[in-house]
């Protein structure tokens, strides 16, 4: 299995650890690090600072969100950043949700899928140097009735995977079908299908495989051995997931774990969420909804753990590290023996 880090915020105060924490697993030969478009920065940016500062490390947005450019900004700024890294680039595709779309970026979330599919397709037409001639749904390039015209992006054709985060069962069935990688969350590897049989069927509707694509999926890390106190300071996030990363209505997280055999608490978290009675949310979380979607206890029970994803066919681990605290040397020690436990299993 591939590794793959995660970055946080680089503000003034955290640029040069940042830096050199990026750097740190790039020695240790961890494949990607991901920068996330969430309160503080764009996902893009960070990494063209990066690209300049590291020279094997693949750089990859965790994601770009469809709704906060058009698809032509996307694509030119995903083809400046593979120019910056050499080619290092990888476009991570999501749709958010309509709490951040219609909240933050004052755009409309529905149609989600529609509007991710097309901002695909146009920005492989970019990348394969086309005009870009596209009436779609959402997207009409260039608009009708109007002074437009087809344009050209000045840009020789570039190879730039593209990786979607979906959850969704028709979102998955899209990505097994057009995308080079799945950035998977709420994933466990015991019920794995909840989230690959619908990868898989969409795979062959064009005639490829779960091998075609690359399975990078989020799993957060704690190595110890008091267990229980590891799952006591886990809940909270797992509370905030089905009860605050969406609205009621629409909220990808909770029906992911619904259909990994947890509709009952899914739910019953959800609404205690929204009842505002937060600390009965997380007291509400089963165990098993930590245990069966981390790895977390003491070494051999992570080696396990992490044994269970390449089994389950991950090809990425995507590390959530926050056990270890910010950057400094707890989270340098975490990596390490984390890149040697899977050099191990794999």
């Amino acid at each position: 299995m591939q590794l793959a880090i995660e970055l946080g915020p680089m503000q003034p105060d955290t640029l040069t650890a940042a830096v050199e924490w990026v750097q740190f697993a790039e020695k240790l030969g961890v494949d990607m690090v991901f920068s996330a478009e969430a309160w503080w920065s764009d996902a893009i940016t960070p990494l063209a600072y990066l690209a300049d500062k590291t020279q094997t490390i693949k750089l990859a947005t965790g994601i770009m969100q469809t709704t906060a450019r058009t698809p032509a900004m996307t694509a030119m700024s995903a083809l400046s950043l593979h120019d910056l890294s050499a080619g290092r680039f990888i476009l991570g595709l999501g749709a958010s949700g309509p709490q951040v779309v219609e909240g933050l970026h004052s755009t409309r979330y529905h149609p989600p899928l529609a509007r991710l599919r097309e901002t695909v397709e146009i920005c492989r037409m970019i990348f394969a140097g086309e005009k870009v001639e596209y009436q779609g749904k959402v997207f009409q390039m260039p608009l009708p009735d109007s002074e437009g015209k087809a344009i050209k992006i000045a840009h020789a054709p570039a190879d730039i995977p593209i990786y979607l985060a979906t959850l969704g069962p028709n979102a998955l069935r899209y990505t097994g079908a057009a995308a080079d990688g799945w950035l998977g969350t709420s994933f466990s590897p015991e019920q794995c299908e909840a989230h690959l049989d619908y990868l898989r069927a969409g795979a062959a509707t064009k005639d490829r495989t779960l091998s075609d694509l690359d399975l990078c999926v989020s799993v957060r890390v704690e190595l110890g051995e008091d267990v229980d106190a590891m799952i006591a300071r886990r809940k909270p996030a797992v509370a905030f997931n089905m009860g605050g990363m969406g609205s009621a209505e629409t909220n990808f997280y909770n029906d992911a774990f619904k259909r990994a055999g947890y509709a009952d608490d899914a739910l019953a978290i959800q609404q205690l969420w929204i009842d505002g009675k937060r600390e009965a949310a997380a007291a509400r979380v089963p165990d098993a909804m930590v245990t069966a979607f981390q790895a977390i206890g003491d070494h051999a029970t992570v080696t396990e753990r992490l044994s269970k994803y390449r089994d389950a066919g991950v090809t990425t681990l995507k590390l959530g590290l926050d056990s270890a605290g910010p950057i400094g040397p707890a989270r340098y020690a975490l990596l390490e023996q984390i890149v040697d436990i899977t050099k191990g299993i794999t």
